[in-house]
């Protein structure tokens, strides 16, 4: 599902560069999508993980 990488995309746009935003969500293929998020609009995943189901994110703004 593509809504939680267009609210992280709002969300970073919001901030100043090099502020870390942290994700979270509950669908599995949010890790490929984040990758490809990442990758393609030069911000830094830092991290990503799972705990107890949820999965979570750390972005840097670029």
């Amino acid at each position: 599902c593509p809504l939680p990488v267009l609210r992280t995309k709002k969300a970073l746009n919001g901030m100043a560069s090099g502020s870390v935003l942290r994700i979270l969500a509950t669908d599995p293929a949010s890790v490929r999508d984040f990758e490809a998020f990442a990758k393609q609009s030069g911000n830094q995943l830092l991290q990503h993980g799972e705990h107890d189901g949820a999965f979570f994110f750390l972005l840097r703004r670029k």
